[in-house]
C-alpha cells in the first residue's frame, strides 16, 4: 500500500458515515456499493470487541422490532445490538393481536405513528408487496425501516450478516465461489439476499434447486443488472451436486432453509426434495480428499432434520453458528450506520 494523505487512525464514526446508509431504508442490497458494503463491514469488524461490553454510540435512540412473523435471531440480535449500542428497544412480537393492526391500522400508518416513538425500525412482513407499498406510501414521514425478512425474496440484515461472515471467513469475496442449494429457489429470501451481496462484492454464485421453483423473477433481474457471476443448476441428484460443488471449486455451500410454516403442505415437499440436496460430512471430507479444499457449510437457521448431517457441527466446515457469533457486530454497526453517529 503506497503512502497517501489519508494514512491515519480509524474514527468509526468516518468509517460508518462511508457506508451513507444514514436514514435509508435497507430494503435491496443491490441498492448500495460494494465499498459502501465492506465500509459497513470493516465497522462492523471494529465493533466485534465490544459485543458483550457495548459502548454508549446510540444514547437515548430508540429502535422499534415490529415482527409479524416468528423470529429468534434476526429480532433478538438486533435488539441486543442496539442495547449494546447504549440505545432503547420498543418490541412487537405479534402486532395482528396486541397492536392497533387488530383494529384494522394500515401498515403505512402502523410505521407513521411508530416513527414518532423511535428513531429506527426493524420490520418482518410475510407479504412484501404490502411492506414495499407502505414504504413507498411513507417517504419522508417514516423513520428508517430494516428490512427483517419481507415476503419470500428479501432479508438484507441476514444476506449481509452471511457476506459479513464469509468475509472474516475468506477474505477478499471475488476469489471465493458460494453455492446456495435449495428445492425451493422462490422461497430462499435470505440465500437470494446473500446472493445479491456477493455479487456486489464479485463473488461467483452457483445455485442449484429445482425447475419447478426457480429464483423470483425480481431477484434475477437484479443480479442481471448488477452484472453477477452467477449460474443455475436444476434438478440434480445428490452425487451431481457433488460432483458440481468439485468441478465450479465451491469454497461454501449454503442451505436457505424451509421458510414455510409447520402446517403447510408445501413444507412436506421441501422436505421429501431436500434429499438431493443434502450435505454429509462424508462428502465434505471426500471433497477434500479430491480437492485439499475445505469447504465451508452455512445455513439460515433454523435447520431441520434431514437438511444436513448435524455431526459437521464440531467440524471445521461450520459456518452456521460461528455466524451467530458475528451476528450482534453486524447489526451494530448497521444500526449506527442508519441512525448515524455524532
Amino acid at each position: 500500500m503506497a503512502l497517501n494523505t489519508n494514512f491515519k487512525t480509524l474514527d468509526i464514526r468516518e468509517v460508518l458515515d462511508a457506508t451513507h446508509m444514514r436514514g435509508r431504508d435497507i430494503t435491496f442490497i443491490d441498492d448500495f456499493s460494494s465499498e459502501e458494503i465492506l465500509s459497513l463491514f470493516q465497522a462492523a469488524e471494529m465493533f466485534e470487541p465490544f459485543m458483550r461490553t457495548g459502548l454508549n454510540l446510540l444514547n437515548g435512540k430508540v429502535l422499534y422490532t415490529l415482527f409479524f412473523q416468528p423470529s429468534t435471531r434476526t429480532r433478538c440480535s438486533h435488539e441486543n445490538a442496539m442495547l449494546r449500542l447504549g440505545g432503547s428497544v420498543i418490541t412487537e412480537t405479534d402486532p395482528l393481536h396486541s397492536a392497533s393492526f387488530a383494529k384494522n391500522e394500515s401498515l403505512a400508518d402502523s410505521l407513521r405513528v411508530t416513527s414518532e416513538y423511535a428513531d429506527v425500525i426493524v420490520m418482518r412482513h410475510p407479504d412484501d408487496k404490502e411492506a414495499l407499498q407502505a414504504l413507498n406510501a411513507t417517504e419522508g414521514y417514516c423513520a428508517p425501516v430494516i428490512s427483517g425478512g419481507y415476503g419470500h425474496v428479501t432479508h438484507p440484515t441476514q444476506g449481509l450478516l452471511d457476506a459479513y461472515t464469509c468475509w472474516r471467513a475468506f477474505g477478499e469475496l471475488s476469489k471465493v465461489t458460494v453455492a446456495i442449494a435449495t428445492p425451493d429457489l422462490s422461497r430462499a429470501r435470505s440465500g437470494h439476499s446473500f446472493a445479491l451481496t456477493l455479487a456486489a462484492l464479485g463473488a461467483k454464485i452457483i445455485y442449484t434447486g429445482t425447475s419447478a421453483l426457480p429464483i423470483p423473477e425480481i431477484v434475477r433481474h437484479k443480479l442481471t443488472v448488477m452484472g453477477a457471476h452467477f449460474e443455475e443448476h436444476f434438478d440434480l441428484t445428490k452425487k451431481e451436486n457433488e460432483i458440481l460443488y468439485m468441478d465450479e471449486k465451491a469454497d461454501l455451500i449454503y442451505l436457505p432453509g424451509c421458510s414455510v410454516k409447520k402446517d403447510d403442505p408445501n413444507r412436506a415437499d421441501f422436505e421429501r426434495k431436500m434429499a438431493n440436496f443434502y450435505i454429509s460430512l462424508e462428502m465434505l471430507q471426500t471433497i477434500k480428499d479430491k480437492t485439499g479444499k475445505i469447504v465451508g457449510l452455512h445455513h439460515s437457521l433454523p435447520r431441520n432434520p434431514g437438511e444436513f448431517d448435524f455431526t459437521i457441527d464440531n467440524t471445521e466446515h461450520q459456518l452456521y453458528f460461528k455466524a451467530i457469533g458475528f451476528s450482534v457486530a453486524l447489526r451494530m454497526a448497521l444500526l449506527a450506520a442508519v441512525v448515524g453517529v455524532h
